[in-house]
């Protein structure tokens, strides 16, 4: 299937605008894998689906780097979240296919109405860093979740950066800002197992997702220089508002399919 001049057009202004929300609190699955099931609507779901992680791990590596300049993560806790969630992607990716997808969304609603409530009773949450047990529980507790989360961003996938940005912050404790930077180093595992597996079974428009890439990568590096600028108050502004929005995306989508 060739894409018109407008379809392309269409695809990667979707795919730089997600990369720009992506970079500064996460949620930029909401505007960039609704515009892929439009764009590709006569394509299968798991291609559309590993089509998206293209454009979204090369956004996500060159915010990182962006982030890394001025913000200096846990590189050890980072590990031990990034790798449980490597798995996990991989896992979900392979039973993309055949999982039902409705399973997941009255469980994302209810999630995420909590993290967002949680976070918007709480406005000193992740303004600094406050970081809560001992080293070694941390990373017991952020290598379950990251496994859990990898899982559901191979299957599915919108809100992940959510989930990690609100573990990070609301569970071990660290500042919006960094917290933001640690999340793109375990999302981008999450992402390279999801292609990894997504290639294997045949599921990637290669031409596509590269092109896009270049448009992701763009509104990548903006979004990761205004998160810095703005600080650890603009992320959890961000944040909220991607969170709500997710919540009526999800919302949205399920009433629909009933």
């Amino acid at each position: 299937m060739s894409l018109s001049l407008w379809q392309w057009i269409f695809l990667a202004l979707a795919a730089g605008m997600a990369g720009f929300i992506d970079a500064i609190a996460g949620g930029g699955g909401l505007i960039q894998l609704p515009a892929l099931l439009i764009g590709l609507s006569n394509k299968p779901i798991p291609m559309v689906l590993g089509t998206n992680k293209v454009p979204s791990i090369f956004g996500t590596s060159f915010s990182a780097v962006a982030y890394f300049k001025r913000v200096k993560p846990d590189l050890h806790l980072t590990l031990s979240m990034a790798i449980p969630a490597f798995i996990g992607s991989a896992a979900g990716a392979r039973l993309a296919a055949s999982f039902p997808k409705s399973i997941f969304r009255p469980i994302i609603i209810l999630l995420l109405l909590l993290v967002a409530l949680y976070t918007w009773k709480r406005p000193h949450l992740g303004m600094e860093e406050n970081l809560k047990f001992t080293p070694r529980t941390r990373k017991y507790i952020v290598g379950i979740f990251g496994l859990l989360i990898g899982f559901y961003d191979g299957i599915f996938g919108p809100g992940t950066g959510s989930f990690l940005l609100f573990i990070l912050v609301g569970v071990v404790g660290y500042a919006f800002l960094k917290a933001s930077a640690t999340a793109k180093l375990v999302n981008i595992a999450t992402n390279f197992a999801a292609i990894l597996t997504f290639t294997f079974t045949g599921h990637i428009w290669w031409r596509v997702g590269l092109i896009l890439a270049i448009a992701n990568i763009s509104g990548s590096i903006l979004g990761a220089r205004l998160a810095i600028r703005g600080g650890s108050p603009l992320v959890r502004k961000v944040f909220l508002v991607m969170t709500f929005l997710l919540i009526a995306k999800v919302g949205y989508d399920w009433a629909t399919a009933s």
